[in-house]
């Protein structure tokens, strides 16, 4: 069994060290595997520091064939260093995997190389270090001069489990069902939906949820749709759409609106269809559909449009610690662009008068303030309305908010429409 752990779990690294596969399309054999997954997650968090230490202790770089090797030692040595694995488990355990790949060769290699670094921990954890690629950290440090070590800090730690409650339910009401069940949360006053567990749950534990009792979302993407203001007579788009969170509670919040929800990729989209029949919604029209092209509109503007742009993810990185390896600097560039486009194209479905509230899950300047600085610049139609929230820090345009304990790192600008 611990064996079988260990190897999922060094299955599931190596397909993101080496193969470079994001960590949620990996298909965990038993899904309920909590060990194993706590093991990937940690190793995937603080690979750029276990690969430094690993490096450091090898005479010599494996052969390409055997780097699954380097990747286990990378297991073994977050086991010691950060792991409630006792001692002696993580490095008898993690040397006996070498059994199921054939590489029995190995074992002194990774018996001694784990062992030292058992020796140095305590040496280990005094030295400070990011566990993030190298252009990450220079970019961040110099977007948040004051702020890095807190980004830093709360990038390696694990994310807390936030719910939104739907308004048919108090959320004094679902915390006490909650508490019921033995599952503590507290409330979010910026977010009056959300409920933030102690401790994750799983949602078939959360009363009522199969009927669409409550909603796992975090609780900066929990302000969009109240940033929003829906009303009953309003046509939204919610651009970007998937998985499908923004969309139900654009509903929540106006249910008697028009909305359409729209995203080019069509295997999200089926997440977003499971959630609207959750909720047993009735008014969204799902749309598959590139939000930088015009082919799927039919004309009829927007009175408000939910823009929740392709981003760098550099404001959860903690819910998804694989975007420090696969993100690269050139891709920031790209989404850049993308976003420019999303936005001069959607801002021409909207209605004089209408509302456009630019999101991203980023902490990078350049997607948000500097993105929405330069798209105010060249829409003379387009201004700000300032989102005065007690969340966040105001920027030279929109707000920002950077991961924190309660929140995930986030980006919203409000832009009205002029009438002519």
């Amino acid at each position: 069994m611990e064996n079988n752990t260990r190897l999922v779990a060094l299955d599931a690294i190596c397909s993101v060290v080496l193969d470079k596969r994001s960590l949620s399309s990996f298909e965990y054999p038993n899904p309920d595997d909590a060990l194993a997954k706590s093991l990937v997650f940690g190793t995937i968090r603080f690979y750029h520091q276990l690969n430094d230490i690993v490096t450091d202790l090898l005479n010599h770089s494996l052969e390409k064939d055997d780097l699954d090797i380097h990747c286990l030692m990378l297991l073994g040595a977050y086991q010691i260093l950060y792991s409630k694995v006792a001692i002696h488990a993580s490095i008898f355990e993690t040397v006996d995997t070498l059994n199921f790949l054939d590489k029995t060769w190995a074992k002194g290699l990774v018996n001694a190389i784990l062992r030292q670094i058992d020796r140095d921990k305590n040496a280990l954890l005094k030295q400070t270090h990011y566990s993030h690629p190298t252009w990450m950290v220079k970019k961040i440090k110099q977007n948040y001069p004051d702020d890095f070590q807190q980004i830093f800090t709360q990038n390696n730690t694990q994310a807390p489990m936030t719910l939104r409650v739907h308004p048919k339910f108090s959320a004094e009401d679902y915390q006490q069902s909650l508490a019921n069940e033995n599952i503590q949360s507290s409330k979010l006053d910026v977010a009056p939906q959300a409920l933030v567990l102690d401790k994750p749950a799983s949602v078939y534990s959360l009363p009522d949820f199969d009927s669409g009792a409550c909603y796992v979302q975090d609780g900066s993407a929990q302000l969009a749709a109240s940033l929003l203001t829906p009303q009953g007579s309003d046509r939204i788009l919610d651009a970007c759409c998937a998985p499908g969170g923004k969309t139900t509670h654009l509903h929540e919040l106006a249910p008697d609106s028009s909305i359409v929800a729209l995203d080019s990729d069509s295997e999200r989209l089926e997440r977003v269809e499971q959630n609207i029949q959750r909720f047993n919604i009735k008014n969204i029209e799902i749309i598959e559909g590139n939000a930088q092209q015009q082919d799927w509109w039919n004309g009829e503007l927007f009175d408000k449009i939910l823009l929740d742009a392709p981003c760098s993810a550099t404001g959860v990185i903690r819910r998804h610690p694989d975007i420090k390896l696969l993100r690269k600097p050139k891709d920031i560039k790209n989404l850049v662009s993308l976003q420019a486009q999303i936005l001069a194209n959607l801002w021409q479905m909207l209605k004089p008068g209408g509302v456009l509230l630019y999101a991203t899950c980023s902490i990078l300047k350049a997607e948000n303030e500097e993105q929405i600085t330069q798209f105010l610049e060249s829409h003379q139609d387009a201004e700000e309305i300032k989102i005065n929230l007690d969340w966040g820090i105001d920027t030279s345009v929109g707000r920002q908010q950077l991961p924190s304990h309660n929140f995930d790192g986030f980006y919203y600008a409000k832009l009205q429409k002029r009438v002519e």
